[in-house]
């Protein structure tokens, strides 16, 4: 039976059966429908209204971002020694089990929409994934940032990965040991993530990033929360940094060839795209500074997620963050004119690592040796940008490691050992971005230009900014440029932007604290030339 079109659950009762999560007494399953009957569908349920252009307009209601305290795995002989438990909330096999048949018995009589995808673009580590939805945005939502399977592998598709979405669901605490009302539950061993209690979209892709994170480390690939891009001369670069760092839009640049904007693989084979489609911030997006993001935002398929807009023209106002921070857009790849048929690319060239310092005492760029790359790979110093996760109103300084603990099933080591022999085995150079403040911290000083930045950045992967004079910073050890054409000298001198020099030199030595506080937990799992690489804890004068 050729799984597209909508369904009955008698019909599909063995259908239903492979997914691995026995549903009965469905009112009816919708199948691998596509964006124009999807849309047609939220519509008519009043679960999304249209922008002008044709985009579906949708809001997540109390939930405007990730609920990471609320994401358990189970513990069970598979993960008891490979989970990072301190990282990771734990559920009992019979809580799963338990909150596993009440989502089933909530979803009796009602309508799903199910999506068969890909989650990797590499054939060779893809997971098969199968998403039901209750929502029909949610089912366009997750169709535009997975891979769309060709209709001919549609009719044999067998997950290796089944999602049960269901907002509606409302856990109880006492009953499931949870914290919340809300709910992400994976069960690795039998491959179910449940979600419940929540609307924001972006669990189901991170779900399936979970998943990666936690098989394929076992297979020597390395699972990244990274952007990424190649040049005409396939000089690949990636792009680590938590949400809001800039990833999608310094990713997304005109003159080299998008791989994809958050989450990717590193193999033997080279780099390769998770998903088939980006989640873009669009938080005072404007068409002169982001013009390929922009440009999606206009165009039907796409899902504007929190957006404000005029009642009358349905025009968005991107400037308008009285509903939340972490307004998002969610299109597929090829909506970005330059974004790759493939998802996949050589060895990177390149790799960045963009933190949003909220201190605003890091320089706009910096070169990392392989010692400081790792070290700082898994420091994660950036800040939690607002709106990003429930109950975050504004910047706040803090260390995910990896750049991106809450995505890490594994222990950070696992991840950073993978990386350190990769960089060392292909030689690839490794550089820290700012994209935060200059001229102050958070409140006093100002974002860091993103002109800048793209200079920068363009400098570091043609190979040029290798041949610029760098400086050692005092405070952090690595080489700093101290000029690069068409950016302003002093931005380079971080304390040079600052009223106070004093003051630089009082919030720098409480930044390097905080830098090696939150280091003694990795002290014990690397080498030790690795923890010579932090900040000094000598401070020149």
């Amino acid at each position: 039976m050729e799984n597209i079109g909508v369904f009955n659950s008698a019909a599909n009762a063995e259908t239903f059966g492979s997914a691995g999560v026995g549903f009965k007494d469905l009112k009816r399953v919708y199948w691998n429908l596509t964006a124009p009957v999807l849309s047609e569908e939220a519509v008519r349920r009043g679960e999304a209204t249209l922008a002008a252009g044709g985009a579906l307009l949708a809001d997540t209601g109390v939930h405007t971002g990730r609920s990471p305290k609320d994401k358990f795995i189970v513990r069970d002989e598979l993960t008891e020694n490979t989970v990072w438990w301190g990282n990771n909330g734990a559920i009992t096999r019979e809580n799963f089990d338990l909150l596993l048949n009440d989502f089933l018995e909530h979803a009796k009589g009602k309508e799903l929409f199910a999506q068969d995808l890909y989650g990797g673009a590499d054939p060779a580590y893809r997971v098969k994934t199968r998403v039901f939805t209750e929502y029909a945005w949610h089912s366009q939502f997750i169709r535009n940032l997975l891979i769309r399977p060709d209709s001919s592998e549609l009719a044999s598709f067998a997950p290796d990965l089944t999602i049960i979405d269901l907002p509606s669901f409302q856990a109880d605490p006492a009953r499931y040991g949870v914290r919340s009302s809300t709910v992400i539950a994976c069960d690795f061993s039998r491959r179910i993530v449940l979600i419940g209690g929540t609307s924001y979209a972006g669990e189901m892709k991170k779900s399936v990033f979970t998943y990666l994170n936690f098989v394929l480390p076992e297979k020597g690939v390395m699972p990244m929360h990274c952007s990424a891009n190649t040049g005409d001369n396939n000089d690949s670069a990636v792009f680590f940094g938590l949400s809001g760092t800039g990833k999608t839009t310094l990713s997304a640049d005109p003159k080299r060839t998008l791989i994809g904007d958050d989450e990717h693989g590193w193999s033997a084979n080279g780099i390769f795209n998770f998903e088939g489609g980006c989640y873009a911030k669009t938080i005072r997006l404007s068409r002169e500074a982001e013009p390929e993001i922009f440009a999606t935002t206009e165009r039907f398929g796409t899902v504007l997620e929190n957006v404000i807009v005029d009642p009358l023209t349905r025009i968005p106002n991107f400037d308008d963050g009285s509903k939340t921070e972490n307004t998002r857009c969610a299109y597929p790849l090829d909506f970005i004119p330059n974004a790759s048929p493939t998802g996949r690319a050589g060895v990177p060239k390149n790799i960045v690592m963009l933190t949003c310092d909220a201190f605003g005492v890091l320089p706009p760029i910096a070169k990392l040796t392989a010692a400081q790359a790792m070290y700082h790979f898994l420091s994660g110093y950036t800040a939690k940008v607002a709106g990003t996760e429930k109950g975050v109103k504004d910047p706040e300084a803090t260390f995910s490691t990896c750049f991106g603990a809450p995505f890490m099933p594994r222990h950070p080591s696992v991840y950073g050992n993978l990386l350190r022999d990769l960089i060392a085995h292909h030689g690839v150079d490794c550089w820290l971005v700012n994209t935060g403040w200059t001229g102050g911290k958070y409140g006093v000083g100002r974002r860091m230009p993103i002109r800048v930045t793209r200079r920068l950045l363009s400098a570091a992967l043609d190979g040029s900014l290798n041949k610029a004079d760098f400086r050692l910073d005092p405070y952090f050890g690595f080489a700093v440029p101290t000029s690069v054409p068409g950016v302003e000298p002093h931005i380079l001198y971080p304390v040079k932007t600052w009223a106070s020099k004093a003051e630089f030199a009082q919030t720098a030595t409480r930044l390097i604290d905080m830098f090696r506080e939150n280091f003694a937990a990795f002290e014990a799992h690397v080498e030790p030339d690795v923890s010579a690489a932090g900040p000094r804890s000598q401070i020149a004068a």
